[in-house]
């Protein structure tokens, strides 16, 4: 088994953010997951742009920022000029998509994702599938770490894979929450691309090797 791993920032050590960043790369980590939480559309406040801006000159590594986070076209322009590689918004948080999507349009180099919440049907993002670069499935409730994986997320998963192959499609499909060496199989046989890990990486004493054992 083999996947891209994105090691959520959110459960790392706070108070040496900058260093953390570093030791992931260095173990081995594919992208570095930043969680935007604004407490409103999510019940928790975490990073803004000033913190990916911050990490930006700590890794060479792609900065995966989730926008957890109401009127995400009014903010993204933020996350992208801070220095974001992948920006993820909520299905959820507009009801006028378009409004999103177009926000993108000055930042060509930037790659567009779209996430959903565990209770949300797939048909909500059917039509913007041929617009994004990344479908980012929750398999916790957005807000908070450590949560318990919802594999009964992983039918949501193969549905898209197959979508993807029907349409010819490239988009990325990655998972959020609760991923370990448990469910990190689990969701490699639905069809997931990159998984997204935050403390089955630094709840660990070696990195590498936590890395490594998500690989399979």
């Amino acid at each position: 088994m083999s996947s891209t791993i994105a090691a959520s920032l959110l459960a790392a050590k706070l108070s040496e953010l900058g260093s953390e960043v570093e030791a992931a790369d260095k173990a081995g980590s594919d992208w570095m997951h930043l969680d935007i939480m604004d407490g409103h559309f999510v019940p928790n406040l975490s990073f803004g742009p000033a913190t990916v801006q911050a990490l930006r000159g700590r890794t060479r590594k792609p900065l995966d920022v989730h926008l957890m986070i109401s009127e995400p076209a009014r903010y993204l322009s933020r996350f992208a000029e801070a220095g974001a590689d992948r920006i993820s918004w909520h299905i959820e948080s507009e009801d006028r998509p378009a409004s999103v999507l177009a926000a993108f349009k000055p930042y060509k180099k930037i790659k567009k994702g779209l996430a959903i919440k565990p209770a949300t049907p797939l048909r909500r993002i059917l039509g913007l599938l041929e617009k994004i670069d990344l479908a980012l499935v929750m398999t916790v409730e957005p807000g908070f770490g450590g949560q318990k994986f919802m594999q009964e997320m992983m039918p949501k998963i193969s549905a898209l894979k197959a979508l993807r192959k029907e349409r010819g499609l490239k988009f990325l499909i990655e998972v959020d929450g609760g991923i370990d060496v448990h469910s990190a199989p689990l969701a490699l046989d639905a069809g997931v691309d990159v998984m997204v890990a935050g403390t089955s990486i630094f709840a660990k004493a070696n990195y590498k090797n936590a890395i490594q054992a998500l690989r399979g």
